[in-house]
């Protein structure tokens, strides 16, 4: 290490492990847990901060740790000796490198589950053919480049083992990285995305062969035949596991069953078997993480059992360990051992290489396979990514002493830069077209009534399920329509975890942002519920999963909907009901998402406030009795909610209450002091009639009810809403218009509820019906956040891509 260097011959004494604490005269820096604690602390502090700053610009939170690494060593604030002997002294850096090496061993084993073996073998030749150019040209040109190295700042090194090493270097792909901009930029599943993972993929594989290769020739043994017999070892083994493990995990597997959870000894003996791999690599002359990624590699990747797996370990590996690998590597990486105009000018030469040799190569065989160009430039840029993986190389590489501290320095700045520029100039070089669907139905009120319905209904989790299938049921209509027809998408967030990079390879499965019910039918019980409600209803259902970040995920619900021409989506509320009544915020940031799918949806919008609509479980079609009450105040909006009910009036379970409230002669202009003259899209009474009209006339039908409530002040309308306290389901338009409905906003907590929708979940309100508010799409975008509502807006959206 770069610290290491300014240490005399005497080696330090070890450190004990606890102190007696302060009180009693000791330092506690000086042992080695409570320095440890003190130093992860200080890491993660550090990365997460960065990773925060560096979001603005779309960069992967390797880049921060990276950053992060160099920041902490002698690079930056290891200037300073004080505080590198006191926070990073040279006889803490065993513990150090150890926790760091044991976060690494379990990382690459959650890597390897992410590499899936029969995706490998189904790699197309076109994505085979950029992966092998993009290995290719680039480890040919580091060999070159290390020929020069060599005779000017590498001299005396083992020049057979540093020729692969930078081979190996300059050829890497990450493919956790490149997977993580590919979701973050939206292009998983564009053509460029499929083909930059599949050859990711191969380039991946390919570069732990070659990287075991340089491990085997960089011992500290000269002869050749050593080289050969750590290779030959290396591959024994593999074979041995290859035969051994697979059908071991698959007995466990086996015995885990969906929905129940995964019996300790399981996650222990997995665990167990994958430090034992790393230890028999270790013995053999190869680094002990490709023991544990090769046993990540050969575990099942379906069925609960390898989900609870990732569940418990990722967080504190990713979280807390991994980073300090970054640190370790930091503190090896000393910027000013890069001095003089040669040194400035080989960092050049190599950063131009590695990005010649990747870029270069992945274009020209892009455009021999017929990829436009633009295409073919973000692939090559894309292919281009570092990573986690080039660290690893490199810290071998150096632990080797076949990388000295100036070409460390250098190959680190290299993959730093690859990495950052990735994302803009992506970004800058390919923007996939988005047609722009023209379709007819976006609304539920239409002149057709027999025309397909087309819902999209989201939710988050599998509390949703029940309340949705059941509307789905009272939705369907009658059998002479066209039917109704649902999409099903189950929103979850992409993360920095493992466990999303296993979403997206069921992602690729059918080339759109989420994957079908084929996919794991027998296990997904979100699926099955929804398989179950279609065979036992006249209601065509998909279901599918959208991943993507938070900030993102309103765009991914807003293109689904016109990829499928929906009529209205449906969303769940942000809160979810308690055991006494009162609701609770699940995540504010689904609170967000409602607000900007309201204001860039290319249909209707409704929010559904859940308060178990038909119970906990799906309702036959025999069993459905609900009573439905539409409140109709004026408007759009209150005219969409009308068409939705009359539509589930249809439904010979279903009985609809419909209630206008008008204003009696006498308080007209009395209710509210707003001035009307500033409210020019006051609906008319003559608009209201003439939409009315047909409703009247179906009294006759005993399944709809119609009536007037003539109300003089607030208080009436909340006495009259508290009348119908026997309904089910409250449909409500969430903008009404009129003079009533201008009064009531005045009392409105939450915009994207509009005001009658917030009355009807206050907590001072007795009614415990279920609440639907619409939104009826009317040809452009405009969140109508009301002026009354005091209320902090959220930072200015970002336009849907």
């Amino acid at each position: 290490m770069a610290s290491n260097t300014s240490v005399g011959q005497k080696c330090p004494s070890p450190m004990k492990a606890t102190s007696n604490g302060f009180f009693q005269g000791d330092n506690p820096l000086d042992y080695a847990l409570p320095l440890a604690i003190l130093q992860i602390c200080l890491v993660v502090v550090l990365t997460r901060g960065l990773a925060v700053l560096l979001r603005p610009i779309r960069q992967p939170r390797v880049v921060a740790e990276i950053i992060g690494g160099i920041l902490l060593g002698p690079s930056v604030l290891g200037r300073s000796k004080s505080y590198l002997e006191a926070i990073f002294p040279t006889k803490s850096l065993t513990v150090l490198d150890t926790l760091a090496n044991l976060g690494l061993i379990f990382f690459l084993f959650l890597a390897g589950l992410e590499i899936d073996p029969k995706a490998l073998r189904q790699t197309g030749k076109t994505a085979l053919a950029i992966a092998l150019a993009g290995i290719g040209l680039p480890f040919a040109l580091g060999i070159g480049s290390s020929f020069l190295l060599r005779a000017t700042i590498s001299k005396g090194v083992n020049a057979s083992a540093f020729l692969i090493f930078m081979g190996v270097a300059l050829s890497i792909t990450a493919f956790p990285v490149l997977a993580r901009i590919l979701a973050e930029l939206k292009l998983l599943t564009t053509d460029v995305g499929r083909m930059a993972m599949s050859a990711a993929a191969v380039n991946d594989v390919a570069a732990w062969i070659l990287l075991a290769l340089a491990v085997a020739l960089s011992g500290s043994n000269t002869s050749p035949v050593v080289s050969l017999w750590v290779f030959l070892s290396g591959c024994v083994f593999v074979i041995c596991l290859a035969l051994i493990v697979p059908p071991i995990f698959k007995w466990m597997a086996h015995r885990c069953h969906e929905g129940e959870p995964v019996e300790e000894i399981y996650i222990c003996a997995t665990l167990a078997v994958v430090l034992a791999a790393g230890f028999v690599t270790d013995a053999i002359g190869i680094h002990a993480m490709f023991g544990a990624f090769v046993v990540g590699v050969l575990f099942p990747k379906e069925g609960p059992f390898a989900h609870a797996l990732v569940e418990k370990v990722e967080d504190l590996v990713s979280g807390l360990f991994l980073p300090l690998y970054f640190v370790s590597s930091g503190l090896k990486t000393n910027i000013a051992t890069i001095q003089g105009l040669q040194s400035w000018g080989l960092l050049a030469l190599v950063i131009f290489t590695a990005c010649f040799g990747k870029i270069i190569g992945t274009v020209v065989v892009s455009l021999c396979c017929k990829v436009p160009l633009r295409g073919a430039l973000a692939l090559g840029f894309l292919m281009n990514t570092k990573g986690l993986v080039e660290l690893i190389v490199l810290n071998i590489g150096k632990d080797r002493k076949v990388l000295n501290d100036q070409t460390f320095a250098i190959m680190v700045l290299m993959a730093l830069f690859t990495t950052f520029i990735t994302t803009p100039v992506v970004m800058a070089v390919y923007k996939p077209a988005r047609r722009k669907l023209d379709y007819k139905y976006r609304t539920i009120e239409r002149k057709n009534s027999d025309a397909q319905l087309r819902i999209l209904a989201c939710f988050h989790s599998a509390r949703n399920i029940p309340s949705m299938i059941n509307l789905f049921e009272a939705s369907r209509g009658v059998a002479k329509r066209e039917g109704l027809s649902v999409y099903a998408l189950h929103l979850m967030e992409l993360s920095e975890r493992s466990s999303a990079i296993l979403m997206v390879h069921k992602a690729r499965k059918n080339g759109l942002p989420f994957w079908s019910k084929g996919w794991r039918s027998d296990s997904d019980h979100v699926v099955v519920a929804f398989e179950a409600f279609q065979q036992l209803s006249q209601v065509t259902v998909r279901s599918m999963t959208s991943i993507s970040s938070m900030a993102d995920m309103h765009e991914d619900i807003c293109s689904t909907a016109e990829s499928k021409r929906a009529a209205i989506i449906i969303l769940p509320f942000h809160k979810h009901q308690r055991v006494d009544g009162s609701f609770e915020t699940t995540r504010t940031d689904f609170r967000w998402v409602n607000r900007r799918v309201l204001e860039h949806a290319p249909c209707s919008v409704g929010i559904l406030v859940d308060r178990g609509l038909g119970g906990t479980t799906h309702v036959s079609a025999s069993n459905v009795s609900y009573l439905i009450t539409v409140l109709f105040f004026g408007g759009p909006d209150d005219c969409e909610a009308l068409a939705y009910g009359a539509r589930m009036a249809e439904h010979p379970g279903i009985s609809l209450n419909i209630i206008r409230f008008v204003v009696e002669p006498e308080t007209i202009g009395e209710i509210s002091t707003i001035n009307m003259q500033e409210n020019a899209g006051i609906e008319t009474k003559s608009s209201a009639e003439e939409f009315l009209s047909r409703f009247r006339n179906l009294q006759k039908d005993d399944s709809v009810r119609y009536e007037e409530k003539a109300v003089r002040n607030v208080t009436e309308i909340i006495a009259a809403i508290r009348g119908a306290d026997r309904s089910n389901l409250f449909l409500v338009g969430r903008m009404p218009e009129g003079e009533l409905a201008l009064a009531l906003r005045r009392r409105s907590e939450c915009p994207e509820l509009g005001a009658v929708g917030s009355l009807l979940i206050a907590p001072d309100f007795s009614v415990t019906a279920s609440v639907l508010v619409i939104q009826q799409y009317n040809g452009y975008t405009c969140l109508n956040l009301d002026p009354y509502m005091k209320e902090e807006s959220p930072d200015k959206d970002s336009e849907s891509s």
